[in-house]
């Protein structure tokens, strides 16, 4: 790994640290009167979540502009200039960084071992791709997924502040995470297999070497693995939402039992 990206890894870790002890609180308490009536436990990952947004958005946005302008990762997708894609690859290295260290710290309350899977996962590609450059289209391509997340998080804040499924806002976000997290984890597997395949048996796979290819392969089918049973969950949570089947009874305890983390 080059100075560079040792820097943005780092310069990405104490950032998105900061988003989440100092400048979400103050934003927070500012624009939701709910925020303050939170207890601790969820004080945090309400935090974690705004940084998970953040994160999502400037990581999703910049992955669609290298997808669509970068020419020569484009051209060449297992050995094109990984620049442009590395520097958005080290801001997402520290992102998990960060998250796995404060999942480590509020374990009781916020520790999901699907999210530790996830993470290391993604930390072990992508560490091939910042170390030697191999595999720029690959890597920039599984971070689509990432614009999926505000929608995400968008559905713990709503409950966190006690928002009832039924309430239009809460319907309307459920339909659209479902659609978005289909379109950018789950009907990208197709053509993104598909290239994968195309490069097998080719000079270019060739030269990446054992090791390189396993943790590619490997990384990948865990990945969608992961990514196809959230799909499963959110489904079904987003079918009881518009049938009205997920409605509690007044007084009934609430649950929050998917995706309780996810970026």
């Amino acid at each position: 790994m080059e100075i560079r990206e040792l820097c943005v890894v780092t310069g990405s870790f104490v950032t998105f640290q900061l988003l989440f002890s100092g400048v979400s609180p103050v934003l927070s308490s500012t624009f939701t009167q709910g925020y303050s009536r939170l207890p601790p436990t969820k004080l945090n990952e309400w935090n974690s979540r705004l940084v998970s947004t953040i994160h999502a958005l400037i990581v999703g946005l910049f992955c669609l502009y290298i997808l669509w302008y970068d020419d020569a990762v484009n051209e060449d997708p297992v050995w094109g200039d990984p620049n442009l894609v590395k520097l958005n690859v080290a801001i997402t290295c520290g992102y998990l960084l960060y998250d796995l260290l404060l999942l480590a710290l509020n374990w009781s309350t916020m520790g999901d071992g699907f999210f530790v899977c996830h993470h290391l996962a993604a930390l072990y590609a992508y560490g091939y791709v910042l170390t030697y450059g191999l595999l720029p289209y690959f890597a920039n391509f599984r971070l689509i997924s990432e614009l999926s997340t505000p929608f995400v998080n968008q559905r713990w804040f709503f409950e966190a502040l006690s928002y009832p499924r039924s309430h239009h806002l809460v319907v309307a976000n459920g339909v659209a995470m479902a659609i978005v997290f289909f379109l950018v984890r789950i009907a990208v597997m197709p053509p993104y297999w598909a290239r994968v395949f195309a490069t097998f048996g080719t000079p270019e796979f060739e030269r990446l070497g054992l090791s390189a290819q396993v943790a590619w392969i490997v990384s990948c089918v865990c990945l969608d693995v992961l990514n196809t049973v959230w799909m499963y969950k959110i489904a079904r949570g987003c079918y009881k939402v518009i049938t009205g089947k997920g409605h509690k009874p007044k007084g009934a305890k609430s649950s929050n039992h998917t995706n309780n983390h996810t970026d």
